[in-house]
Formats: C-alpha cells, sequence, structure tokens
C-alpha cells in the first residue's frame, strides 16, 4: 500500500455545489458524514481526497455523454480514480498506484461524484422522503462505486443496497 505515512481517515472533501442548492439543511457537512461513514465502514486504510460536484441536468447529460457514451442525463455519476480487482480491495494493484496520491497533502484521490441537484428533489419526491436521505443514499451509492462496487448483477445489487442502507442507518438518516 502506498499512502503509510497519512492519517488514517483524514479525508478533504472538494465540494462544488454549481447551482447554488439549498435545500435547507448543511449539505457539505452531510457530505461529509456520509463520505466518512463509508470510508470507516469499508474499512479504508489511509487518508483520502473525494471531488463532489453538484450541477444542473444538462450539466450531467454533457458529462454522462462525454466520459460514459450516454446521452441522457442521470441523478449521479461516480469516477473511480482506480480499478478494484474487487470492491474495498486495499492489495489490488490499482491501489497501489503512486500517481493517486496527492502530493502536497499525501492523501489518495479515490475520485470524483457528480450529482444532479434536480433529481436529489425530483427523487425525494417520487420516493417519499427527505431531500437529505436522497442526497445521502445518493453520495453513499457514490462512494460504493468509487471503492469498487457495482450493481450489474442482482447478487451486487443487494451488497450494495444492504451496504447502503447500513451506512446511512449508522447516520440516522432513514425513510
Amino acid at each position: 500500500m502506498v499512502c503509510y505515512d497519512v492519517i488514517v481517515m483524514k479525508t478533504v472533501l472538494d465540494f462544488e455545489n454549481e447551482t447554488g442548492f439549498d435545500p435547507g439543511f448543511d449539505i457539505e457537512k452531510t457530505a461529509e458524514s456520509v463520505i466518512k461513514t463509508v470510508l470507516e465502514g469499508e474499512s479504508f486504510p489511509c487518508g483520502a481526497i473525494v471531488c463532489l460536484l453538484i450541477t444542473d441536468p444538462e450539466t450531467v447529460k454533457e458529462i454522462n455523454s462525454e466520459y460514459r457514451d450516454i446521452d441522457n442525463t442521470t441523478d449521479v455519476l461516480s469516477f473511480p480514480n482506480t480499478e478494484w480487482d474487487e470492491p474495498s480491495d486495499y492489495e489490488c494493484e490499482g491501489f497501489k498506484d503512486k500517481s493517486l496520491i496527492d502530493p502536497e497533502s499525501g492523501l489518495f484521490m479515490l475520485g470524483q461524484i457528480v450529482l444532479n441537484e434536480e433529481r436529489i428533489v425530483s427523487q425525494a419526491n417520487e420516493y417519499g422522503h427527505s431531500v437529505m436521505r436522497e442526497y445521502s443514499f445518493l453520495i453513499a451509492h457514490s462512494m460504493l462505486h468509487l471503492l469498487g462496487y457495482d450493481h450489474m448483477e442482482e447478487d451486487e445489487a443487494r451488497i450494495m443496497e444492504d451496504k447502503q442502507r447500513e451506512y446511512l442507518d449508522l447516520l440516522g438518516i432513514t425513510r
């Protein structure tokens, strides 16, 4: 592992709110809490930098088209900086890539999360829960993607769903 000298669990959130999204709670503090809870729950072995962008549907569509060749908007995009052999496998070659250590802070650059502000609100209404719950859910979901989890197969989806629920329950953010 390359992050030997890093203070364990120091997390830096590189936060950008392009739309001025203000749902009535501290979105930066909430994001930090969710990110730290997932990293702790997944026994992430070193400090991390996570970039989080809140933007509009058009920008999400552009990013989705450019990087995934999907010409649609979506609720959240996740861009992990490493290839994982298995989820949360901190012995995989991708995790040992020294170029993913920020030279200034010594923290592992985990990846980027892009949230669609309009979808956060519309999905909260659709699913009958708070905007805070939807926002937190999307961040937890994306963090699991940054750590190598996926939901393409039924068993993978069940694992992700259980972990998302567990981490939000730990934070007291329930439906």
